[in-house]
């Protein structure tokens, strides 16, 4: 209640000095230090003159999903001039994304005011909040001993989560994670626990005090680490005979990003420095237990509004796969999926208990524009997990503890398919899903079943024709905020169609209508209807019509 007089008080305020359209209807929620947390988006970027380095492994995997290109406009920093002219109201920057193109800042109300009429400055939107609502509290587990297993490997407490997406006979053909990078987005890790004792951490980032220390430090509250140490042993631990998660041969990169304090709040702003972050650094899949509905509400899950929705959508379109918690708010007054679990090219996790019946809990879907959510499920009722004591064994429920698990599966799915792009693997993991033929919005497309995905006939993935015909190919880059290029190989000479179709199905603009020479074939949208006019941000579907043949494929403006 006080945070909303507070909010009250600043737009009737904003309203006296003379308030500018970039903060019109703004709900920016005050801190306890009496400042602002405040996203600053910027026009445009200024070219830079150098040239980004990018890993070698960032590269091969974006190659699978950009054609090959070095780096993008999402690769370019915001511009120094924007940010300093900015800073020198008085504000204090948070973090800069290069892929939003945007800053999130500390401010006064003035300074917020003043940055306003700034000519360069193309929106603000608030820092929102994350609150998450564990079910059930961790609870000891007093045995952890294997019981029917038909694997070689002795799961412990992790056997029947594993049994029942089909993990084990994955592990049983040799496919373990190998070769897979996973970021994990994160409250902090208890690395000291003997489940983590055999895996191979590259690097670990504690993005709140920007230092390299994910465990509980000085200044931190107490059980910081606990939630993180828990889904990172869910997906990626080894101690036989105790637990076992699916990808423990994986290796990994670690976010603290959540500032866990009596609300159990967190910050947006981490979320997406962190995601950029491990993108850069080469990661192939991220797992996050985090969402956000603070600020929002119902008609912003619509895959395009939140901060967290975008930087995930715009991460797929770099080849990375991102898994996520649909939410633990079915029984509450939200009573729907959590950003970012709205993005268009996420795989959304909700929540069975170990018999395949929906927890109670489990955020439903759709999203706010239609579409099927969750994308599928996993345990989420008592799942079995290390505690942050960094010693004992745990049982925990909530869609934090299912989305672990669908992450570990995707990152055995993509060591043993390596070239897959993300929404091949997204596609193969729904398709073969216990509900594949009758999805719904309780379960999605229901619980995977990780062999079944691994054996799925790779032409029935990701929309591609037949290699003895022609393909078409995800546009890049995807999302776009400018010029987006739509490429196809013919193996003859074919008379070709492409149109641009919004969301509903209204036609936008033709891009090609005549016969094409065989081979690889390009043609570049600007965003702009027949008439030359821009359309706005959303999702917008590409139809390559090939005689009596029709393909489509999605993808997504940010402006």
């Amino acid at each position: 209640m006080y945070k909303n007089i507070l909010i009250v008080i600043f737009i009737l305020a904003v309203f006296a000095k003379g308030q500018t359209p970039r903060l019109q209807n703004m709900d920016i929620a005050i801190q306890d230090n009496g400042k602002y947390h405040a996203w600053i988006y910027f026009v445009d970027k200024t070219k830079s003159v150098d040239k980004p380095i990018i890993s070698p492994k960032t590269l091969k995997r974006r190659n699978k999903v950009n054609s090959n290109k070095d780096y993008d406009w999402y690769d370019l920093n915001p511009s120094e001039i924007y940010i300093n002219k900015v800073l020198n109201t008085g504000a204090k920057l948070r973090h800069q994304s290069r892929w939003l193109n945007a800053i999130s800042i500390e401010c006064t109300e003035n300074e917020l005011i003043e940055i306003s009429y700034m000519p360069f400055v193309k929106d603000i939107q608030p820092v929102n909040q994350f609150h998450r609502k564990n079910i059930e509290e961790l609870k000891p587990t007093k045995s952890l001993q294997k019981s029917g297993s038909t694997s070689d490997t002795d799961y412990g407490a992790a056997q029947e989560q594993l049994e029942q997406i089909n993990v084990h006979t994955a592990h049983d053909n040799g496919f373990y994670g190998q070769g897979v990078t996973v970021l994990m987005l994160d409250t902090g890790y208890n690395l000291d626990h003997p489940v983590f004792d055999s895996l191979n951490v590259i690097v670990e980032w504690d993005v709140i005090n920007d230092d390299s220390t994910t465990k509980n430090e000085d200044g931190d509250p107490s059980g910081q680490h606990n939630h993180g140490t828990s889904t990172f042993s869910a997906l990626g631990g080894y101690a036989p005979g105790s637990l076992v998660g699916p990808a423990f041969k994986a290796d990994f990169i670690l976010a603290k990003t959540e500032i866990l304090d009596q609300e159990i709040q967190m910050e947006e702003d981490n979320f997406v420095r962190a995601l950029e972050w491990g993108e850069f650094l080469g990661a192939d899949i991220a797992s996050s237990s985090l969402g956000y509905t603070d600020w929002y509400v119902w008609e912003n899950m619509d895959g395009n509004t939140a901060v967290t929705t975008k930087a995930v959508d715009i991460a797929v379109s770099k080849g990375m796969i991102c898994v996520t918690a649909a939410g633990n708010d079915n029984l509450n007054s939200w009573g729907h999926i959590i950003a970012p679990a709205d993005a268009n090219d996420v795989i959304s996790v909700g929540a069975v208990d170990n018999s395949g019946v929906i927890a109670g809990f489990s955020s439903r879907g759709p999203s706010y524009d239609g579409r099927i959510k969750p994308e599928v499920c996993a345990r989420g009722v008592s799942t079995a997990c290390a505690s942050g004591d960094g010693v004992s064994y745990a049982s925990s429920s909530g869609t934090s503890l299912s989305t672990p698990l669908v992450a570990g599966a995707a990152a055995v799915l993509l060591s043993a398919h390596p070239t897959w792009t993300p929404m091949m693997v997204r596609e193969a993991l729904m398709e073969t899903a216990s509900q594949a033929y009758s999805p719904d919005t309780t379960y999605g497309y229901g619980i995977i079943n990780l062999w079944e995905a691994i054996n799925i006939d790779t032409l029935l993935l990701d929309g591609e024709i037949s290699p003895g015909h022609f393909e078409l190919y995800q546009n890049y880059p995807n999302p776009f905020n400018s010029n987006t290029t739509i490429e196809y190989n013919l193996n003859q000479r074919s008379n070709v169609k492409i149109k641009i179709y919004d969301i509903l199905g209204k036609e936008i603009i033709t891009l090609v209508n005549n016969f094409e020479s065989p081979g690889k074939n390009s043609i570049t949208w600007n965003g702009t209807d027949k008439t030359g006019n821009p359309v706005s941000t959303g999702v917008y579907i590409y139809n390559l019509i090939l005689g009596d043949k029709s393909y489509t494929k999605k993808m997504l403006l940010i402006k």
